[in-house]
């Protein structure tokens, strides 16, 4: 019988924090798929913004910042790095300038990685890659349901004539049903018009302003869209950063004010313990606009830490990604 290989953080009571290559959490740095459950991969991209650039940095800043992460969730009780062998995959080796080469990147890398069953942790780039990864999950486990938590809609049509931005990916998701229930939360800002609240209607998704979570508290107002999503449904959140107020996550290329604290955004992952989640990204990171700490970088480590934790408490639980597996 074969021995299944144990994968860990290093530990930091044998090589102080500060030391060694900069992985996500200190874990190996892996390419063999054998025994591994969940992959941290980075897709270094930021063609696909509108405003600021600088989200093709965000991976290794992210990387950097998870030092400090320990094996032991305390307010879930669970040991992720105990549950799963975890490691980082390293890059999607990407084509600067070309958003339809790196989707066909994103695909080849990404097809080994699920067809062995490992659940993705994605680090962005900006928001545009969340298209191609959604391809390749829907293939795997059929449409998916989807949270996107952003301050902005990303549904519009075209930027310039351009289809493929990172504000149009989930116009670009439904086009091609690769998504069944959708949700949204902590939209706000300005919009261009009002019909950019009637797509959201026209397609069924349902939207959580930003308001719902500072006047119902992150419980009631993640509570309609929790019970839209049925629980043994193959589930996928996409993170981007800049849900976040600007005063905890500056780091971000389209910032907007009155997000959430760094704390509700902790609490709106460990809501999701009981729910099939297939995947996970957090994009929208570009450390140069980050201030002395990189507080951006910091609390995106924590986030993929809080994602990990809830899949690992959820396998417990008998909730499967691969119910198969």
């Amino acid at each position: 019988m074969t021995t299944r290989r144990k994968l860990q953080p290093l530990d930091a009571l044998v090589s102080p924090r500060y030391t060694q290559v900069s992985t996500y959490a200190r874990l190996p740095h892996d390419r063999d798929l054998q025994d591994v459950d969940v992959v941290f991969i980075g897709i270094p991209f930021d063609g696909g913004t509108t405003f600021r650039s600088g989200a093709r940095m965000g991976p290794q800043a992210v990387r950097e910042n998870s030092r400090l992460l320990r094996p032991y969730h305390m307010f879930l009780d669970v040991s992720p790095f105990e549950v799963f062998n975890v490691v980082d995959y390293g890059d999607v080796d990407v084509i600067p300038g070309s958003f339809q080469e790196t989707a066909h990147a994103i695909s080849h890398t990404f097809r080994p990685i699920l067809d062995h069953g490992i659940i993705p942790l994605i680090c962005g780039g900006d928001h545009s890659v969340t298209l191609p990864v959604l391809k390749e999950l829907a293939y795997i486990h059929g449409p998916l349901n989807l949270i996107h938590f952003d301050s902005h809609f990303d549904f519009w049509d075209a930027y310039w004539g351009q289809k493929y931005t990172h504000g149009t990916w989930l116009r670009r998701s439904l086009e091609e049903g690769l998504l069944r229930h959708v949700a949204q939360a902590g939209i706000r800002g300005p919009q261009f018009s009002r019909e950019d609240l009637a797509y959201a209607a026209s397609q069924h998704i349902l939207v959580r302003t930003i308001k719902d979570f500072h006047h119902q508290g992150v419980t009631e107002a993640l509570r309609p869209i929790l019970d839209m999503m049925p629980d043994q449904e193959p589930l996928y959140v996409s993170w981007d950063i800049d849900v976040v107020d600007p005063a905890y996550a500056m780091a971000t290329g389209t910032p907007e004010v009155g997000g959430l604290t760094s704390w509700q955004a902790l609490e709106c992952l460990r809501a999701l313990v009981g729910k099939r989640l297939v995947g996970l990204d957090i994009v929208e990171v570009a450390p140069a606009y980050d201030a002395a700490g990189a507080p951006t970088s910091l609390l995106a480590a924590n986030l993929f830490y809080e994602g990990l934790s809830v899949m690992a408490k959820n396998y417990e639980q008998g909730i499967r990604a691969y119910p198969n597996a």
